[in-house]
This record gives C-alpha cells, structure tokens and sequence, in this order.
C-alpha cells in the first residue's frame, strides 16, 4: 500500500479523498490487496500469455513502462513484437491496430489519455465499429481501445472530459467502465477475448487505489461479463446507479445516509454498452426511487439514458418520485482547484440529491 500512496503522490493526486474509503472496498471472501494499476497490468500479462495474437501498442507503453506504469514489466517479458511504442499519432497507431485486428490479431490499443482519442475518432467508429455490420458478420474486429477517461486533478478542460456516452451511442462498440480491481481485472479479460470492438474507460485517480480481491480473482481464468451490473450495497429506500470512481462517492454517501435511517442500493454498472438495464429495473421496482451519479456532463449523458429507460419500462410505475441525475457541471473544466471541486460530484451532492428525492431535503 505504502508504495501506492507513494506513486500516487509523486503524480500530484489527492490521496486523501481516495483512500479514505478503502473502509468500503472490501468483500467477505477477500484474499489479497491490489491496486486499480496492478488488476489491469495482471489482465494483460494473463491475455498475453495465454494468447500469442494479443499486443499492446500506444505511446511509452514498453521501455517506459506505460505513463501510469500500467504496462510495467511487460516490454521485459514480451519484447518488442508484443510490446510496441507508437509515435505520437493516436489516428496511426489506431489505424495500424485496427487493420492488425482486422488481419485476426488482438490488439490492446492504449491512449495516454481518451482525451487524446479524439484524434482517431474516426478509425475508431467508422473503421471498428462499424466494420462487421457492414460485411454482414464476415468480419470482426477484436479490438481494446484501452486508457485513463474522465477528469483527473489539475488537468484542465482539454484533458478532463468523460467518454462514456459519446462511444456508448454509436452501434457496433461495447464500452466498458470498471470501479474495483477486479471490475478492472475481469473485464479487461472479457474485453481482451472479445471479437468485437471494446472501449474500456480507466480512470486515473484510481490507479493507485488498493482494493480487496477475492480467490476467485486471482485465477487466470477469471473474468467479469459484459453487460452485467454489481449491486455494491443492498439497500430499501432508493437506488443509486453509478460507473468508475463515482460508485465510490455513492458508497460514501450510502454509509453517511445509513446513520440517518436512509438505506441505499448501490449499483456499479460497469458496463455502459450494452447496459443491464433489468437490474437497474428490478432494484428501483423494490426502492421506488433512483439517483444516477456520473461525473459526465448532464445533456445526453449516461443518466440521461438511464432515466429515459426506467420511463419507458416497467419499473416507471413504481417510482414515488421523479429520477435525479447528479452528474458534472455543464461547462469546459476549470484549471483552478476550488472551481474543479465545484465542477464534478462530490459526496455532498449525492446525499443531497438523495434527500431530495425521497422528500427529506
């Protein structure tokens, strides 16, 4: 752990807030501590070895060890044919994978930042995702465009957006959005053996974040299926649906919430598209009530899709209350700190949200 913190200090992050809630990550089979970091970097090593046709490429991925060092080791182990630095050309190097997966190969293609992928955008959605559609399934792609999403900690606005709905709207792409180390480690697994295209959506600030692994995760076989959400915490008076960091702001404020009476059910999606919409369902049939908390801007956002398929489904009956969204503040991100605190969720603003839907605010 020690050394955790200290790589997490090095970068400049607030450790404070993140490892504060380790209280929260933790299960009754649990065997071991690893971090965000490490879960991904086993994933890879696993998938590597089991499979001669997966490569990593992105830039500083090999001799460097990856800028978040999730790649540590691996150039090593694997060499250069596996192991690839790239120049700095996210459309190159994107269209060199997607070409590789096209030619039955598996690349794992790394953006230092997803940011940054907008420069492939185009390799991305009109060469993979769309490719199998259009070849009448005579063609897979599969690929794992793989990398830090969302705001980290004074980074600014051109470094800081989340991705999660603009990927998860286009057809022929799953997007995948892991909180936990094992979240991480089973479904990049899943993501790895794939045939189709997968955008997996890390996030930086929990790289460096230990969490408990079960037996079960530590075998090279384990991984997590796409598509099926985790309720974190069972609960009675309202749901609460989240993806990356921000299922750790929702079990935050659960356990302040439990003090005053106010049970939450906590759900990690973790996979954005295809999205489990039933156990979305099934839990707001059972609370009558639902909170989604993102840190993604509000219009057309993973809460917005949320919400538009409780109304339109069975469980829109059973509501006591409209769905509120609690998601980041719909301007560019700030530099400065104070004005980045105000600018995506914090614990606060859930217990807020909470309150006011169940009419206690």
């Amino acid at each position: 752990m020690a050394l955790s913190v200290k790589c997490v200090l090095r970068s400049g992050r607030n450790t404070v807030s993140l490892l504060r809630r380790q209280a929260f990550h933790r299960s009754a089979t649990s065997a071991v501590q690893v971090t965000v970091r490490d879960a991904l970097n086993q994933a890879m090593d696993e998938e590597l070895e089991r499979d001669e046709r997966v490569f990593l490429l992105g830039e500083e991925v090999a001799q460097y060890d990856g800028a978040y060092k999730v790649s540590r080791g691996l150039w090593k182990k694997y060499g250069d044919k596996r192991i690839m630095d790239t120049p700095i050309s996210e459309m190159g190097f994107t269209g060199i994978a997607v070409g590789a997966a096209m030619a039955g190969l598996r690349p794992i293609c790394e953006f230092m930042t997803f940011n940054f992928s907008m420069q492939a955008i185009d390799q991305v959605i009109n060469s993979a995702a769309k490719t199998c559609y259009m070849s009448a399934g005579l063609q897979s792609v599969p690929i794992v465009f793989r990398g830090p999403n969302g705001s980290s900690a004074g980074v600014a606005a051109q470094h800081s957006q989340c991705f999660a709905a603009w990927y998860a709207h286009c057809p022929g792409l799953k997007v995948v959005s892991p909180w936990s180390s094992e979240d991480a480690k089973g479904l990049l697994k899943a993501a790895i053996r794939d045939d189709n295209p997968v955008v997996f959506l890390e996030n930086e600030l929990l790289y460096g974040v230990p969490f408990e692994m079960s037996d079960e995760s530590q075998s090279k076989d384990f991984t997590v299926p796409i598509g099926k959400a985790k309720i974190e915490r069972q609960g009675s008076h309202v749901t609460l649906v989240s993806h990356s960091r921000y299922v750790g702001h929702c079990l935050d404020a659960a356990a302040v919430l439990a003090k005053e009476g106010v049970e939450c059910e906590v759900i990690n999606l973790r996979s954005i598209r295809p999205m489990d919409v039933e156990s979305i369902e099934t839990s707001v049939m059972k609370t009558n009530h639902l909170v989604t908390v993102e840190g993604g801007w509000p219009q057309f956002g993973v809460g917005a899709e949320i919400c538009a398929r409780i109304m339109e489904g069975p469980a829109f009956n059973y509501l006591d209350s409209p769905a509120t969204r609690v998601t980041g503040v719909d301007i560019p991100m700030p530099y400065a700190k104070i004005l980045e605190d105000n600018s995506v969720p914090q614990i606060k603003d859930v217990i807020f949200s909470v309150k006011k839907t169940l009419n206690l605010a």
